[in-house]
């Protein structure tokens, strides 16, 4: 099977996924009667598992919502001992460098994964470990926050595969890597 690894995520027209106090809020700044979900079900349906970070996992454990993950997670910390028993099972604690990270994963038979978290798909652009971004911009300017890029050692071209609207107002990139 073909390895893969994909982001999804949503960011300011600034480049932040969290405002300067970690806070998600803006993300509901565009009304959303119908609770379009912008593609991410069937996002979901394409990957494996999710990898991410400890801010994220606990960020979604506090989310007042059932767990919303049908495939197994991947928590990368260097300072969490163990998964909450609330969420064993659903997540699994892995440590080691990215590419270690990786190869664990990819052991266990998972090839298609999504990368989440500011601080991991930094790391995974680091090691030109991204194959595709799926970037929703909410046009909102925070000023500061959780930036989704850091710097990188070397560029990373990517081509545009498509972008669609969605409200009138979020716009969403679909880039695939080109190596």
């Amino acid at each position: 099977m073909e390895k893969k690894n994909s982001v999804f995520i949503a960011m300011s027209l600034d480049g932040y996924i969290a405002d300067k106090n970690g806070r998600l809020d803006w993300l509901q700044a565009i009304p959303n009667p119908d609770n379009n979900d912008m593609g991410y079900v069937a996002f979901t349906n394409t990957i494996d598992a999710l990898v991410m970070g400890r801010k994220t996992f606990e960020t979604v454990c506090g989310f007042d919502v059932d767990w919303p993950y049908n495939q197994p997670v991947f928590v990368l910390s260097k300072t969490l001992k163990e998964i909450p028993e609330s969420h064993q099972g659903k997540a699994f604690l892995v440590k080691g460098t990215v590419t270690e990270i990786i190869d664990q994963i990819h052991n266990k038979g998972f090839s298609r994964l999504y990368i989440d978290g500011g601080t991991t798909i930094q790391n995974f652009l680091k090691e030109d470990l991204i194959d595709e971004l799926v970037l929703s911009t909410i046009p909102v300017l925070l000023g500061g926050g959780s930036p989704l890029f850091s710097k990188l050692p070397d560029k990373l071209k990517f081509e545009l595969i498509g972008t669609k609207t969605y409200l009138n107002q979020i716009t969403q990139s679909h880039y695939k890597r080109q190596k």
